[in-house]
């Protein structure tokens, strides 16, 4: 009776939803492909460029099987959260537009605040990080060209102040497209970019272990004592370790949104399942290739970033071009992780106040030399809205200048809930997999590892940030 209680509210909130996006005309136009575009441009991220840092952490022995791990849970729990897009059926049950409405559906109002708090946070917090990335890289293409014109023996700084205000600046007006379904064109070019970058980095990594003639690294990676490394550092980039191939692997909270985009029939679990395994297998092999060989090429000297700091700079054209790769691919990434939040705030401001012209009053233009399709409309609610959110995410990240710290603490946090525990709950609920159950004992046990893993990570995450902290300075990026 409870269970068909928890169905009934999230079918009437799904219900409300539908009628609002009804009267808004929103139309769902997404095939396969424009679902794997989204989710190889959420997935391949600035993660990747930690990926050779992690494997060094964690040797031979570890660090490829860590990698393949991860790939797998992530994939079998995407699947598992695609079925729950529909409730109570995979198939004829009533959309959830929202991860939080499918976690309403299917558990209950009470679990939506934890959903909540981790999908956003992570969501926003990962908009953070791909700002410090981006910044970053304008910083390396700065660096390299310094370099090429007075040598690698000058000091040759760069402020990230400004490039971030930059990235924020073009961040502010890809914000002003309306929703995921029209930028699909721009997570084509996002994940173009990412293949390219990854493929540079692979080409250079491949080329470093030729010309040095071996395979350099250890079974068991960094060890303590090395380089005056303690024991406890050596435990605490380990535990990162974990964080950074978690973040590179997410892509859980934006997933139901994603899902949301594709068009009927065929079933959306059916496209998502398709496009997921697409993605997630694409993925895997460049990680694998780019994060082993990264480890190959450097060793236990491996950077945090392959294509900035002391990875490389020669030869100058194709770093600063697998650089400019990134940049254009975090355009787009960021506005994955960015859109779901938008999409929330003016959908509750909507049907919170839906007699206010300041947010129902729509205005539009014309585009110029677009006569066709170049119309573009907008509430004043709309652009305030999204450029206060992205001014203040621009603040953040100058006040937090980290790279690795970031990253394996938003993969940390945001792994076991939304990855592992809510899709496996949703699912057992939607299977009524009972307790006892053979199949609810592994289930249940794929997630309690998860959160020893999460938590271990979060641990190194939060170790390594509070001694960054002690160096750092606001508004100062480390580089």
């Amino acid at each position: 009776m409870m269970r068909e209680m928890r169905l009934r509210t999230g079918m009437e909130e799904s219900s409300g939803i539908q009628e609002f996006e009804e009267e808004y005309g929103r139309q769902r136009e997404g095939t396969v492909w424009s679902a794997t575009a989204h989710v190889v441009t959420a997935v391949i991220g600035s993660g990747v460029l930690a990926l050779a840092w992690s494997v060094a952490q964690l040797g031979w022995l570890l660090g490829p099987i860590i990698l393949s791990a991860f790939a797998g849970v992530t994939y079998y729990t995407s699947t598992l959260l695609a079925e729950c897009y529909r409730a109570p059926h995979p198939v004829t049950g009533s959309r959830n537009p929202t991860y939080m409405n499918a976690v309403r559906s299917y558990l209950g109002p009470k679990r939506v605040f934890m959903c909540g708090v981790a999908q956003y946070i992570n969501l926003w917090g990962t908009m953070v990080g791909y700002t410090i990335t981006a910044s970053v890289s304008m910083m390396a293409v700065k660096r390299s060209n310094c370099f090429k014109k007075y040598g690698h023996k000058t000091e040759c700084g760069a402020s990230g102040n400004q490039f971030m205000i930059i990235f924020g600046l073009i961040e502010l007006l890809l914000s002003q497209l309306p929703s995921l379904e029209n930028i699909t064109w721009l997570s084509v070019v996002a994940a173009v970019m990412s293949f390219g970058y990854s493929s540079i980095g692979l080409c250079l990594c491949l080329a470093k272990v030729v010309s040095h003639g071996g395979i350099r690294g250890s079974l068991l990676g960094v060890m303590s004592g090395s380089s005056g490394l303690s024991s406890a550092t050596r435990t605490w980039n380990v535990l990162q370790a974990l964080g950074n191939i978690a973040f590179a692997y997410t892509f859980a909270e934006v997933l139901i949104e994603i899902q949301d985009t594709l068009k009927s029939p065929p079933p959306e679990n059916e496209s998502m399942k398709k496009a997921t395994m697409y993605g997630i297998g694409t993925t895997t092999v460049f990680y694998l290739s780019l994060g082993c060989i990264g480890y190959a090429a450097f060793g236990n000297a491996a950077p945090g970033n392959i294509l900035t700091g002391f990875g490389f700079y020669d030869p100058f054209w194709l770093v600063d071009i697998a650089n400019l790769f990134i940049v254009i691919h975090l355009f787009g990434a960021y506005q994955v992780y960015a859109q779901p939040i938008f999409a929330t705030l003016e959908r509750k401001m909507a049907v919170r106040w839906p007699m206010a012209t300041f947010i129902h009053t729509i205005y539009s233009f014309q585009v110029p030399f677009m006569e066709k399709s170049g119309l573009l409309s907008f509430t004043l609610s709309k652009v305030i809205l999204r450029s206060i959110f992205i001014v203040f995410t621009t603040l953040v990240a100058m006040l937090l200048p980290f790279f690795n710290s970031v990253l394996g603490l938003l993969g940390a946090i945001s792994f076991w809930p939304l990855t592992v525990y809510f899709p496996v709950s949703m699912y057992m609920a939607q299977a009524k997999i009972t307790r006892g159950h053979p199949k609810w004992v592994l289930l249940q046990g794929l997630s309690f590892v998860s959160l020893l893993i999460s938590i271990a990570a979060s641990v190194g995450s939060v170790a390594d940030i509070v001694g960054s902290l002690k160096r750092a300075k606001p508004f100062h990026t480390q580089y």
